[in-house]
């Protein structure tokens, strides 16, 4: 079903979301980063209906909008198995506390200053947020081990490489923006945690997402909300541009999956397909729809969604920015048997939707 989770709405269904559980066999506790942003919000929504636990820690930064990460904060919390904790990951010891009050069994870290054409404008940001911030995730989680550490990467990580689609086990060595430099730099640090404490740990590779409660820094909110206003949208390399789009749910859906796919120090040769490091139990994963789809197909759907014409301002390509991205996600499909299939016009029809709804536009 295409849309985002609804979360339980009043106070009588909020203590309903715990009976029935064995206290036996009490259910596990998902730390998870980021999760008053995009991602971070229908993640932790879907684990708490897989009756998980989760602790939600979330900077609330002014990257973009705080009232609708706060919106997302408030719906999860209506639900009595979340727990939201608001503070910055580079907080000294604020990570390492967390881990000792709540000894998660899975740790989904998600947060951090998101952003390639930021990351040139304000560098500083990407060093506290996304290397002292991933830092202190990786340290708390070698001093209190969970079954499972799942990290965000991004398919900016792949840089100026021209040979399509990217696969995992690529050579990632020319990130073209510093925000990607960060997250190939979490990728290694994360490696040297898991060969050095054994500490299970699959980082994941997004391509653009996209869908409601979607970041109003990225083309599909901008693009919708200055067509429904009748201004101009910026198209980028005059439109000559592709990308693996892929519906957040869709995305939601592989990350549960991996969740309970935790990576094992290998006893032998790797198969050639698979990225599971030689001496360590790491792994990385694409999550994408292996399709690339064109800007302005895109665009299109955005046009027949709102039932409106675009105005179109051709632009140059952007510092940092590269002309495509397409994932090769067979190794997704191997690993948990699923596949990300929501095409773009139902994955954009709901956004419109969505935005429509929340902004009474």
């Amino acid at each position: 079903m295409i849309g985002y989770l609804t979360l339980p709405q009043n106070s009588e269904t909020k203590g309903q979301q715990l009976k029935g559980f064995d206290m036996s066999n009490p259910p596990r506790t998902a730390l998870v980063t980021g999760s008053a942003g995009f991602i971070g919000y229908h993640l932790c929504a879907r684990l708490l209906a897989d009756g998980f636990t989760v602790v939600g820690l979330d900077g609330f930064t002014d990257y973009y909008d705080v009232t609708l990460k706060q919106r997302r904060h408030q719906m999860l919390s209506q639900n009595a198995g979340f727990t939201p904790v608001e503070g910055l990951l580079e907080t000294d010891d604020l990570v390492m506390s967390l881990f000792e009050a709540h000894k998660p069994d899975v740790v989904v870290h998600l947060a951090g200053q998101a952003g390639v054409r930021w990351s040139i404008e304000n560098p500083r940001a990407y060093v506290d947020a996304n290397l002292i911030g991933s830092f202190n995730i990786i340290e708390a989680a070698r001093a209190f081990t969970p079954d499972h550490l799942l990290m965000a990467s991004t398919s900016s990580v792949f840089g100026a490489n021209t040979q399509m689609p990217y696969a995992e086990t690529d050579k990632a060595d020319t990130q073209m923006s510093f925000y990607a430099a960060t997250k190939k730099a979490n990728e290694a640090m994360a490696h040297s945690y898991a060969h050095l404490y054994d500490i299970p740990t699959t980082m994941f590779r997004f391509f653009t997402v996209y869908g409601p409660w979607g970041r109003p820094d990225m083309a599909l909110f901008k693009f919708t909300k200055a067509i429904l206003a009748d201004e101009p949208i910026d198209v980028y390399n005059h439109g000559d541009m592709q990308r693996d789009f892929t519906y957040v749910t869709d995305l939601v859906e592989g990350i549960r999956l991996l969740i309970d796919t935790p990576p094992v120090r290998p006893d032998g040769p790797v198969p050639q397909s698979d990225s599971l490091s030689a001496v360590a139990p790491w792994r990385v994963v694409n999550i994408g729809n292996g399709a690339p789809v064109k800007l302005l197909d895109y665009i299109e759907a955005i046009e027949a969604a709102t039932g409106k014409t675009a105005i179109k301002n051709m632009m140059d390509m952007q510092p940092g920015d590269v002309p495509g991205t397409w994932a090769e996600a067979s190794l997704l499909k191997s690993l948990t048997g699923y596949a990300p299939s929501t095409d773009v016009k139902t994955g954009v029809k709901a956004f419109v939707d969505w935005y429509r709804e929340y902004y009474h536009a």
